[in-house]
């Protein structure tokens, strides 16, 4: 099957999966999605996550619940930059989500960051997605 926005799709299997309060949600595997776990679980939305090697890879993504499993720890995921619509942001441009409370995950020349990461080292680049 031909996807023609690999991020929005990781972000929808996510979505659902808690959602259907599910442990883990299963993801084909990319190099790009990858580092954008990284970058998330950093930040403490989503547990470990692991590779299966055998063809076709996957990611296998481990969910977060607070309250024993009543409320998952992501309340809002938003994809900004579309394949039709990209969004470019500067480093002095770069927006707060939910007042700092947020995540924005921007695509750099320095790899896959967070808003604030960028501020620090001043570079701008593509708003990937909100996370909150």
């Amino acid at each position: 099957m031909n996807n023609t926005d690999p991020i929005a799709d990781m972000l929808t299997r996510i979505r659902n999966g808690l959602g259907a309060k599910k442990k883990e949600v299963m993801i084909p595997y990319s190099k790009i999605k990858e580092e954008i776990l990284k970058v998330i679980k950093r930040e403490g939305y989503v547990g470990n996550y692991r590779t299966e090697e055998e063809f076709p890879k996957k990611l296998f993504v481990e969910l977060k619940y607070l309250n024993k499993g009543k409320s998952s720890v992501i309340e809002g995921l938003k994809k900004i930059s579309t394949p039709g619509r990209r969004t470019y942001s500067g480093v002095n441009d770069i927006p707060k989500v939910l007042g700092g409370m947020g995540v924005a995950v921007i695509s750099t020349s320095k790899g896959i960051l967070t808003g604030k990461e960028c501020e620090k080292l001043n570079i701008g680049g593509e708003i990937l997605f909100h996370i909150w």
